[in-house]
């Protein structure tokens, strides 16, 4: 796909509705020409084959074949960039939707529906510039993505059980596209009694955290929660920044701030590795993901220069190396690893002793 030439884009849903009102969102950009719609998953996997487009969004609840069946065989066999474009933002459904990713789709983003007539300028301008985006990512062949299941028996920690036992005090991360995936191989992989509270920023769209923790925390030991303004960060839990403010971190407690004007990336990991490397300076443990652009390199800057631990993902494994790529370059990352080695990583430094870092 070249820069002169339109993005070409195969609508997957069973809804007549949705797929015109997609397609006529597309229309809209001289940019972006739709190549093919399909019904349902077994038709998106031929048409896929047959046309090969630029870029597929994709519907999850589809007779036949359905859109977790479809992405899992479009990236086995011809990789193609995913946006997953689904109507459950809240309950059981919300989770396979959050399963696509883990098979290789990109990104998630809520359906625009009739009832949205009066937003839909926005809702358009959003999907136009996401499909802009993915669809000059460069995928890999994706054969296996099922999700980690917590082994059986395993008991919780309470909140609030076990104590800092080594140097570090928390653990700050940023993510983005990509990141759903890596967050969940990477905090499934901690340990049930992981003693101090982990501080996430994910780049998602409106409406998909309380989506986003509830599937991370089916694949995990540890609670993983959503955050909530002036609750104090409790040790063993993750906690996830909401979409429309950034999180700060005012010694332990978290606070939410509303971002400024010109803020791209909502919610911003470097106004998150900024006030963790304030309140926590070399007791706290910087972690960045996968994503595009150059959010958290300066923030991972900030943490870094006060003797934090900073960690990057590396690019092998990562689904575009664009947040970590920028970190490393400015000298912010200590170490650089691939994401099934990350948690390792994070447990030898927040339980190691200090003589040890």
């Amino acid at each position: 796909m070249s820069d002169t030439q339109p993005i070409r884009v195969l609508i997957v849903d069973d809804s007549l509705v949705a797929r015109e009102m997609l397609a006529q969102i597309l229309a809209t950009d001289p940019g972006i020409e739709v190549v093919g719609v399909a019904r349902d998953g077994s038709e998106a996997v031929d048409a896929v084959a047959q046309l090969k487009p630029d870029l597929v969004t994709m519907d999850i609840h589809m007779p036949k074949m359905d859109g977790l069946a479809a992405t899992e065989r479009i990236m086995a066999y011809t990789p193609t960039p995913i946006l997953v474009v689904s109507s459950s933002v809240h309950g059981e459904g919300i989770g396979r939707a959050f399963d696509a990713l883990a098979m290789g789709a990109l990104e998630v983003m809520k359906k625009p529906e009739p009832r949205d007539w009066a937003d839909l300028e926005r809702i358009g301008n959003e999907i136009i510039r996401r499909i802009k985006v993915l669809a000059r990512v460069r995928v890999i062949t994706h054969i296996t993505g099922r999700r980690p299941a917590r082994p059986a028996g395993v008991r919780r920690a309470a909140g609030g059980v076990g104590e800092t036992r080594g140097p570090r005090a928390i653990v700050a991360v940023g993510s983005s596209t990509g990141g759903p995936s890596a967050l969940l191989g990477i905090l499934a992989r901690l340990s049930l009694a992981f003693p101090v509270p982990i501080v996430i920023a994910q780049h998602i769209a409106e409406g998909f955290v309380p989506g986003l923790v509830t599937w991370l925390d089916a694949g995990c030991a540890i609670p993983v929660r959503a955050a909530e303004d002036g609750s104090e960060a409790r040790p063993g839990t993750a906690y996830l920044a909401p979409t429309g403010a950034n999180l700060i971190m005012d010694g332990s407690t978290m606070r939410f701030r509303d971002p400024g004007s010109t803020q791209l990336y909502i919610p911003s990991a470097d106004t998150l590795f900024d006030s963790v490397a304030r309140s926590y300076g070399r007791r706290a443990v910087g972690v960045i993901l996968t994503g595009m652009g150059a959010d958290g390199a300066d923030g991972l800057m900030a943490m870094r220069s006060v003797g934090a631990a900073t960690i990057a993902q590396d690019e092998a494994t990562s689904t575009v190396y664009g947040m970590p790529k920028a970190a490393v370059e400015i000298g912010a990352v200590e170490t650089v690893l691939p994401m099934h080695e990350i948690a390792q990583q994070i447990e030898q430094l927040v339980v190691g002793e200090p003589e040890d870092q």
